[in-house]
């Protein structure tokens, strides 16, 4: 295990390497006591979850992104730190190393019959193709078009040849591998709505070269070869690297320690953009929501608060802080009555969606566990109790709850779109445009401050506040545990990571 460092950055230096000046931050017990549903919503405004953001942008501005080992991702953690410990909290970081990719090259040429450069996107944890490129002719499956599966080439041997599909049905890992099982000597992927096609194998394994590109060009694609061979070349080289990074932690001094809430939403952004819905806009509506938790005079339980890294390289952070609980704090986990999962709060398009614990629209991939009806309830009953429609958002494990849940931890969590399609349903409920993403931007550089739905960000931003809250005062529903303020069995070893943390000093 890799031995934490000591953080010597402070306010002053935080704010100093933003450019930013320093945020207007009362102290606890000033300014009411926001105490209950009502009260913690109106204090959560969205004018101050702006404000984070626009010192996200600023930071991406200076520092070209906020990615995960970078300059911007250590000046965004300095900015949470220094409005933390501004609010009265003591701030500790977890640290980690992670496998970095760096794209070098990322291109799709069509040879024939015309010649044209198209977008491509490599997909996350895919093999590099040979120096310069493969040069092939495209081959579309036969029976389906989303090739999910060999069958769906109907016995076509593709050998020497780069398979066209379509997104959608099976994960773009299985794409990929009937691609490999039929001879093909990559796969590219095309969208099946407007807008690019960032996507990721999942992890390492027995792939060939994938790429994503659009819906229209994979169209003018197939109406060539339907015409005809049509050869391409495709480039992808990737760059794979060690890289350290950290989490963020935070929590209540009053409270139970062996009953804690947990909320958390992923600090880091993808590489070359500024990361304000994704996930900015989480981490700043996080950091209001511990701001003003911290003037509540009584807590039942105890909130720990976590900006996680590297979520954007596979839940990295989140992962690690659950794999060292389990292996070196396991009583730790069974004291974290639920989670609370705040990734993409403020979409342009958006839908106000609630984690679907209780499967009433979807069907969960993963094992729900007991708590997470009663905790998605939490959220759904305030969006009933003012008027708010909202719409079930699947239970995926696609964000940084999925090690919670994987260890049986009870979760929930706000989404309000990123790649999938706007329906006319939920148009009619939230406004917006049909069959358009509902984050344009996402994954791009384009996701910038001038893009948020500030609308949609004060909806989800009340009901974060609301949810921590409500959770910190009971979780009897949750778990059956009946709160009073007080600890059962604190922890002598401390209450946030077992073992690898580092506190930071002011």
């Amino acid at each position: 295990m890799k031995s934490a460092r000591t953080i010597a950055a402070g306010a002053v230096t935080a704010l100093a390497l933003a450019g930013l000046s320093a945020p207007a931050v009362a102290k606890p017990g000033n300014n009411g006591n926001p105490n209950n549903a009502k009260k913690i919503a109106k204090a959560v405004t969205v004018d101050a979850v702006m404000d984070h953001l626009e010192a996200f942008q600023a930071i991406a501005d200076e520092h070209g992104d906020r990615a995960a080992g970078n300059p911007g991702y250590e000046a965004s953690a300095q900015y949470v730190e220094s409005v933390l410990q501004g609010a009265g909290y003591e701030t500790e970081r977890q640290y980690f190393t992670f496998e970095r990719e760096t794209v070098l090259a990322e291109s799709l040429v069509q040879n024939s019959p015309t010649q044209r450069d198209i977008d491509a996107i490599v997909m996350a944890y895919s093999p590099n193709t040979p120096e310069g490129g493969i040069t092939a002719n495209l081959a579309a499956p036969s029976g389906s078009a989303l090739g999910c599966d060999a069958a769906a080439y109907e016995g076509a041997d593709l050998t020497g040849q780069i398979a066209l599909v379509s997104r959608g049905e099976c994960a773009f890992s299985a794409k990929a591998l009937a691609a490999a099982a039929v001879g093909a000597e990559a796969i590219v992927v095309y969208n099946n709505a407007p807008g690019a096609l960032n996507g990721t194998l999942g992890g390492p394994g027995d792939y060939v070269p994938a790429a994503g590109i659009t819906q229209a060009d994979g169209q003018a694609l197939l109406a060539d070869m339907a015409s005809g061979p049509v050869s391409v070349t495709l480039d992808l080289q990737v760059l794979v690297e060690e890289v350290d990074t950290f989490n963020i932690f935070a929590e209540t001094a009053k409270g139970r320690a062996d009953n804690v809430v947990m909320a958390g939403a992923h600090l880091d952004g993808v590489d070359g953009g500024p990361g304000i819905n994704d996930n900015g806009s989480g981490s700043a509506a996080l950091l209001e929501t511990a701001v003003q938790l911290a003037k509540v005079n009584k807590l039942n339980n105890q909130v720990r608060f976590a900006w996680w890294g590297a979520e954007e390289h596979g839940l990295l952070g989140s992962w690690h802080y659950i794999e060292d609980l389990y292996a070196n704090d396991p009583a730790a986990l069974e004291d974290i009555a639920t989670y609370l999962n705040f990734d993409m709060v403020a979409s342009p398009n958006h839908i106000i969606g609630v984690y679907d614990a209780d499967q009433s629209t979807y069907e969960a991939p993963v094992d729900v566990p007991e708590g997470s009806i009663e905790t998605e309830a939490v959220f759904t009953d305030w969006f009933d109790s003012i008027g708010q429609p909202w719409v079930d958002t699947p239970f995926s494990g696609r964000s940084d709850y999925q090690p919670f849940i994987t260890v049986g931890i009870p979760a929930s969590g706000l989404f309000t779109g990123a790649d999938g399609s706007k329906t006319a349903e939920e148009v009619a409920l939230f406004g917006g445009t049909e069959g358009i993403m509902y984050d344009p931007n996402y994954h791009t550089p384009a996701d910038d401050i001038d893009n948020i739905n500030v609308e949609a960000l004060d909806i989800m931003s009340d009901a974060i506040a609301v949810a921590t809250l409500s959770l910190a005062q009971d979780t009897s529903a949750v778990n059956g545990e009946r709160s009073a303020g007080k600890s059962g069995k604190p922890h002598p070893q401390g209450p946030v990571t077992g073992h690898d943390h580092e506190e930071a000093a002011a």
